[in-house]
C-alpha cells in the first residue's frame, strides 16, 4: 500500500500467509467439499465403511458420518466447520449427520456455479436464507403426527436408523430393544438415554444374542464371598455413606491401661455395628449397595445375616441403581424403612475366573435398563453400539416432537420440487439461489442412488415425475432398487432430523461463503502479555530477585 508520497506502507507482514477474494473462497469450499466427499458413501443403508487408524495402531470400522468425522485430523478451519456442524446435528437429533455434511457440501458446490456466474456472495446467502425457511415449512406440512402409543411407526424409526450400520442379522430384535428402552425409561420429566440407558459388552455369541436387561449390570462382586452369590426377590438398600466403625469427628484420646478396659472398647465397636446390621435385617434388607466402603467387622455381621453387600460403587451406577430398582438413597441405615427399599427379582454375580459383575433383574417398572451386546469382536460391538445409540435417540425424538416422514429422499425431491416454483414467483438474482438450493437437495436421494449401484439420473428422473403427479411419498427403496411409495416400506425419519439437517447444512454453507480474506494471525506466545498482567506485578507487589541460578 502507498503513502501520499508514493513510499509504500506495510500493514501486515508480507512474510505471512494470506489468500484473498475468489482464491480464498475457491480454497474453503474445496476443503468442505472434501470432508462432505469422504462421509458421502457411506450414506444409505447401502453405504461404505471407513476403517479409522489412529497414531497407536488402533482400528475402527463403521459409516456413521460423527464417528468417523470425530476421529479425523482436520486442519484447514472451513473442513473443521463441517465437522461442528456434524456434532450439532449430533447432539440437537440424535441421527442425521452424514445428511448435513453431505448436503452443506452440495450447497457449496452448487454455490461455486453461481459464483462463477459473477452472483455475490451474500446474495447467494439471503437466497439460501431464505429457501432454508421455505424448505422447513415444506417438510412440516408434509409430516405426519404419530402418538406414544404408534409402536409400528417407532420400530420403523428404529429400523431406518439401524440400516446399514453393521447390524443387518438382527435388525427387528434390535428395533424392537430400542422401542422398549426409550419407553422404560421415559416419564414425566426429560428421557434421559445417556443417564438411564446402559450400553455394555459382553464377548461371546453375536449380535443376535444382544438383549435388554430391566434393571442394571455393574462392574463389582460380593464384597466378601462368604455371601451370598443370588438373592431372589431382593429387596434392596442404597446408601452414600459407608458401613463401618464411627470415628470421632474431633482428634480425641482414650487412654485404657487394662485388658478388661479394652475388651469393652471393641466390645462398643462391635456393638453399635450391630445395630447397623439388625436395622437392616429389621427394615427387610437382604440386598445392601453403598458407594462407601464396609469395614470387616460390618462385613462379618452382613455374611452371618446372609446379606449380598456391594461396596464403592461409582455414583452413576448408584442412580441408575436407584432409578432401576425403586429405591431411596439413604445417608443413615437407622432411617431406613421398607418403603426405601428396591426391589428386584433376582440380584447375581456372574461371571468368568476373576472377572464378576453384579446383575439386577426383574426390577418392575425399571427407570433405567441395560443393553447387553454379544459379539465376537470388538470393532463390531462397537459399531453396533453407535447404531444403537442414534437408534435409541431417534425414537427419543419422535416421542418428544410427534412428527415424521417417509424417508428414501422423498422429503427433498418433494421440497426441491416446490422451491423450484417459489423460486419462479420471486423476482432478481435470489431466486438463482434458490434453484441452486433446491438441486442441492437432489444431492441426497442421487448419493442415495450411487451408493445402492444405481443411476442417479434415471432414479431422479422417475421420482421427479411421480411428485408432479402429487405422489408425495414416492422415494427410492434402495433395498429393491424401485422408486415406489414409502408408505410401503419401513422408511421412516423424525421431521426433527430432516430440519435440523437444512439448519446445519445452510449456516455452514453461509459461514464459509462470507469469507474472503484469509491470512495468518498474529502468534502470541506465552510471555507476549502486557507488563501490567506479569504475575509479578499483581496488586503493585513485586516478586523479589531471586537471582539467575535458582
Amino acid at each position: 500500500m502507498a503513502g501520499m508520497g508514493g513510499q509504500p506502507i506495510i500493514i501486515i507482514d508480507p512474510d505471512k500467509s494470506r489468500t484473498t477474494g475468489r482464491d480464498a473462497q475457491s480454497m474453503n469450499i474445496t476443503a468442505a467439499k472434501a470432508i462432505a466427499d469422504a462421509v458421502k458413501t457411506t450414506l444409505g443403508p447401502k453405504g461404505m465403511d471407513k476403517m479409522m487408524v489412529n497414531a497407536v495402531g488402533d482400528v475402527m470400522i463403521t459409516n456413521d458420518g460423527a464417528a468417523i468425522l470425530r476421529e479425523m485430523d482436520v486442519q484447514h478451519p472451513a473442513a473443521m466447520m463441517m465437522v461442528q456442524i456434524s456434532k450439532t446435528q449430533e447432539q440437537e437429533a440424535g441421527d442425521g449427520t452424514t445428511s448435513a455434511v453431505v448436503l452443506a457440501g452440495e450447497l457449496l458446490t452448487q454455490a461455486q456455479k453461481l459464483i462463477e456466474l459473477e452472483v455475490h456472495p451474500t446474495l447467494i446467502v439471503s437466497g439460501y436464507k431464505l429457501a432454508a425457511k421455505k424448505a422447513q415449512e415444506i417438510l412440516e406440512s408434509t409430516s405426519i403426527q404419530v402418538t406414544d402409543d404408534d409402536n409400528d411407526i417407532l420400530r420403523k424409526i428404529a429400523l431406518t436408523a439401524l440400516s446399514g450400520k453393521g447390524s443387518e442379522i438382527a435388525l427387528d430384535d434390535l428395533a424392537d430393544l430400542c422401542v422398549e428402552a426409550i419407553k422404560a425409561i421415559t416419564d414425566e420429566s426429560q428421557t434421559d438415554i445417556r443417564h438411564n440407558i446402559q450400553i455394555i459388552h459382553q464377548k461371546g455369541g453375536s449380535i443376535k444374542d444382544t438383549k435388554l436387561i430391566k434393571g442394571m449390570v455393574i462392574d463389582k462382586a460380593r464384597a466378601q464371598k462368604n455371601m451370598p452369590k443370588c438373592i431372589e426377590n431382593a429387596k434392596i438398600a442404597v446408601l452414600d455413606v459407608g458401613l463401618e466403625v464411627q470415628k470421632t469427628s474431633t482428634t480425641s484420646k482414650i487412654k485404657i491401661s487394662t485388658v478388661e478396659q479394652l475388651d469393652e472398647a471393641y466390645h462398643e465397636e462391635y456393638q453399635t455395628v450391630k445395630e447397623q446390621v439388625d436395622s437392616l435385617v429389621e427394615a427387610g434388607v437382604n440386598v445392601l449397595v453403598t458407594e462407601k466402603g464396609i469395614d470387616d467387622i460390618s462385613l462379618h455381621y452382613l455374611g452371618k445375616k446372609k446379606i449380598l453387600a456391594i461396596r464403592r460403587v461409582k455414583e452413576d451406577d448408584i442412580t441408575r441403581i436407584v432409578r432401576a430398582t425403586g429405591a431411596v438413597l439413604r445417608s443413615n441405615t437407622t432411617d431406613i424403612t421398607p418403603d426405601d427399599l428396591g426391589s428386584a427379582a433376582i440380584v447375581e454375580e456372574r461371571g468368568l475366573g476373576n472377572y464378576k459383575m453384579m446383575y439386577f433383574e426383574g426390577c418392575e417398572n425399571p427407570k433405567a435398563v441395560t443393553v447387553m451386546i454379544h459379539s465376537g469382536a470388538d470393532y463390531i460391538t462397537e459399531e453396533v453400539e453407535r447404531a444403537l445409540d442414534d437408534a435409541l435417540n431417534v425414537v427419543k425424538v419422535v416421542l418428544d416432537e410427534k412428527n415424521v416422514m417417509f424417508g428414501g429422499g422423498a422429503p427433498e425431491v418433494e421440497t426441491a420440487m416446490q422451491l423450484r416454483d417459489y423460486a419462479s414467483s420471486l423476482q432478481g438474482r435470489e431466486q438463482l439461489a434458490i434453484s441452486a438450493f433446491a438441486e442441492a437437495m437432489e444431492g441426497l436421494p442421487r448419493a442415495l442412488a450411487q451408493n445402492g449401484g444405481l443411476d442417479p439420473v434415471d432414479v431422479l428422473v422417475e421420482m421427479r415425475s411421480e411428485h408432479k403427479k402429487g405422489n408425495k411419498t414416492v422415494g427410492l427403496d434402495v433395498n429393491t432398487g424401485k422408486v415406489m411409495d414409502m408408505k410401503d416400506t419401513s422408511v421412516v425419519e423424525p421431521l426433527k432430523v430432516k430440519v435440523q439437517s437444512i439448519k446445519s447444512a445452510t449456516d455452514a454453507a453461509s459461514m464459509i461463503l462470507r469469507v474472503d480474506d484469509v491470512f495468518a494471525s498474529k502468534y502470541t506466545g506465552l510471555m507476549d502479555v502486557k507488563p501490567e498482567h506479569r504475575i509479578d506485578s499483581y496488586d503493585g507487589i513485586q516478586a523479589p530477585d531471586i537471582g539467575d541460578d535458582y
